[in-house]
């Protein structure tokens, strides 16, 4: 483990920089002393995952809040850039004030009223130098990722520098427009001013789009205006610059008179009038968040405009698992060096993409019956070659993952061989079907079995037909045990991560099920 003096020594280094030199303490030496409380959405059923990832790499310990799907933590504000590498977290958020019994009023009026009020008694200060100084490390990593495509350029052609140039910021204002219209695709119901936002989805839902670049967006969008936005809370060369804003409504609870667009509406009004920055839903630089669960109420300002569980994925399939859900499911089999791990119903590859990077001492195997998934997920395994090998290393050395075309019930490896089985099993609604699962589930738990090693083995299974899972795994008692059982929210869906443990019972070594 890295020592946290190597630690805020390496963040200090980021943080420091790029920028010119002048007088004053610049956003590295005010994040020296700065603690920041950050809030992170997680997948829900993996909070406690998240808590000891957060403890292992960070060092601080997390309080699970009572609204299912996040966590808070304190950390210096040094030590943002190792908070945005988290594999478990979704969306990162720096706390304004929470209110942990806050008593909204019975009348509407009364209640949207108290909102409005309380925007003029929160610490804003401190939460505002954190959301400053998380802009200038966004803009420290865009101008190097902006270096490294120029010099990738200026190789091929070194006499086209100009129009390069040219086309990387075109590409990187597409990206942000693309960016922004994802911004807006949680609308507010068409019924309110302009700082309305509705019930936006902070913890993100299964992803089918074909983006090529998703998860560079965040850096990109912000290479596209970070010139003003990394100063915008203060004054620029004696002109003062006007933030714009919006501010986005999480409610949960059936006792509130108001709605979600009600409470944002109100609020975003009271934040314009207080700070007198400007309404804008789409092009925004920075994000109020109002979350309200049942008496519980959280302020805070986000700090990634997109969420983390897209890093990995470039190419998407119908049904691509959300990164920090396989991040999870792969923590709770607690991979060790040299573990053989195969995710045999791959899809578009999340599983064992974000195992290689995770945990590169493992050898992974990922396969799928269909063509297309196993092309997808090619390409998903060459788009993270290429980004490693833009890094400032140079070196790459590759990644340790291979990805084979076979049949789930006749997996071409040796009986005994695996160590770890990770994957997420058809739902029987977008893939297959129920009827097809009845057949399916015990034929693939019997074929893991037999691959798996007795006695040490593990998998972690994910799947929404929890009646026939339960069934087939009580016709393969003697070679599987149930361990822990996880409920997930899966784009909406009702699913659970069953944890299982290989017996010592052989299986059998005939190839035929029935």
């Amino acid at each position: 483990s890295v020592s946290a003096g190597v630690l805020r020594r390496r963040a200090m280094e980021e943080a420091a920089g790029g920028g010119g030199a002048g007088p004053g303490p610049g956003p590295a030496e005010e994040g020296a002393e700065l603690l920041a409380v950050i809030g992170a959405t997680v997948p829900t059923g993996f909070e406690a995952t998240a808590a000891e990832e957060v403890q292992e790499k960070l060092g601080s310990a997390s309080r699970i809040s009572r609204d299912r799907g996040k966590i808070f933590f304190e950390v210096p504000a040094w030590g943002l850039p190792q908070v945005h590498r988290l594999r478990s977290v979704d969306n990162l958020f720096v706390v304004v004030q929470e209110f942990k019994d806050y008593q909204f009023k019975d009348n509407k009026e009364d209640a949207l009223k108290d909102l409005e009020d309380l925007v003029k008694k929160l610490p804003w200060t401190d939460p505002l130098k954190v959301w400053e100084l998380n802009n200038s490390l966004k803009k420290k990593k865009t101008k190097r990722k902006k270096h490294n495509l120029q010099s990738a350029a200026s190789k091929e052609k070194l006499n086209d520098n100009g129009e390069k140039e040219g086309t990387d910021q075109k590409d990187s204002s597409k990206e942000g427009d693309c960016a922004q219209n994802i911004a807006g695709v949680e609308p507010a119901s068409g019924q309110d001013t302009e700082e309305t936002q509705g019930e936006a989805s902070q913890n993100g839902e299964e992803e089918e789009e074909d983006n090529e670049q998703s998860d560079s967006k965040d850096e990109l969008q912000a290479g596209s205006g970070s010139e003003t936005k990394a100063g915008d809370g203060k004054t620029c060369e004696g002109e003062a610059k006007v933030l714009k804003f919006r501010v986005t409504c999480n409610r949960a609870g059936d006792k509130h008179s108001f709605t979600s667009n009600e409470a944002a509406r109100d609020f975003g009004g009271a934040v314009q009038e207080h700070f007198q920055w400007k309404a804008d839903m789409t092009n925004f630089d920075v994000e109020v968040l109002l979350n309200i669960h049942n008496n519980e109420v959280v302020v805070g300002i986000a700090l990634t405009e997109e969420s983390l569980h897209r890093r990995n994925i470039t190419h998407f399939g119908p049904t691509t698992l959300r990164s920090t859900l396989a991040y999870g499911m792969l923590r709770l089999c607690d991979p060790q060096p040299t573990d053989i791990i195969i995710d045999p119903m791959c899809g578009t590859g999340a599983i064992p993409i974000e195992g290689a990077t995770e945990w590169p001492g493992c050898y992974h195997i990922a396969g799928d019956n269909n063509p297309q998934a196993v092309k997808r997920a090619a390409n998903n395994i060459c788009s993270l070659l290429k980004k490693s090998e833009n890094k400032e290393s140079s070196t790459s050395l590759g990644i340790p993952l291979d990805i084979v075309q076979w049949d789930i019930c006749n997996l071409p490896l040796r009986t005994g061989s695996v160590d770890i089985i990770v994957t997420d099993m058809p739902f029987g609604k977008r893939i297959g079907s129920k009827k097809k699962n009845w057949d399916l589930y015990p034929a693939c738990l019997m074929e893991m079995g037999r691959i798996c090693t007795p006695g040490t083995g593990r998998a972690a299974l994910l799947t929404q037909d929890k009646k026939c899972f339960a069934k087939a795994l009580s016709r393969m008692g003697h070679i599987w045990r149930k361990g822990q059982t996880v409920w997930v929210n899966v784009g909406g869906l009702h699913a659970a991560v069953y944890l299982l443990k290989r017996t010592w019972e052989r299986a059998e070594e005939k190839r035929s099920f029935w």
